[in-house]
């Protein structure tokens, strides 16, 4: 019979959930990593090109 108390995740859910774990690691993370460095950096490239450089 089966045990109501025992909980187990079907194998289909659990493959999904790895693949989307390492979508997000492997993937998204260090893609949107660079974007968000790099875009912060573009950022102040222009406004020093706009302002000019910070006064020291």
């Amino acid at each position: 019979m089966n045990d109501p108390t025992q909980v187990t995740a079907p194998e289909p859910e659990i493959k999904s959930e790895l693949k989307a774990f390492l979508f997000v690691t492997v993937f998204l993370a260090p893609i949107l990593s660079v974007v968000i460095v790099g875009g912060y950096g573009f950022v102040i490239w222009i406004s020093q090109i706009l302002a000019g450089p910070p006064a020291s």
